[in-house]
């Protein structure tokens, strides 16, 4: 498994947090902002796998990329960037060693924070 920075997701959160999209809560809020496979399941059959990667800022090349496995670090609710999954995203990808996605996730909180 090799998770590399998806670099769509990337520009699609900075434009997002540029546009005010942007739900400024705290860390814990995460676990009921999070989306529910069901959520996950109704956007991926309205708007497809393309949409759907474009809210994960890890992706893993080796999976097929019509499947969730494909796709890790979640930072927002399919409508807005959530600062609780930036802060999440970013402590995980921290622990498992995912540093260029790490430091993504930093900056983009420094962009959510400086507004």
């Amino acid at each position: 498994m090799a998770i590399e920075l998806n670099g769509p997701a990337l520009r699609h959160a900075r434009a997002l947090v540029r546009e005010g999209e942007v739900v400024r809560d705290e860390r814990d809020d995460w676990s009921e902002a999070a989306p529910t496979p069901d959520e996950e399941n109704a956007f991926i059959e309205r708007d497809g796998w393309t949409a759907y990667s474009h809210w994960h800022l890890g992706v893993d090349r080796d999976e097929n990329s019509e499947t969730k496995g494909a796709y890790s670090f979640p930072f927002g609710d399919f409508r807005r960037v959530h600062r609780s999954g930036v802060i999440a995203g970013e402590s995980r990808a921290g622990q498992y060693d995912h540093t260029e996605i790490r430091d993504a996730l930093r900056a983009l909180l420094e962009l959510i924070d400086g507004d």
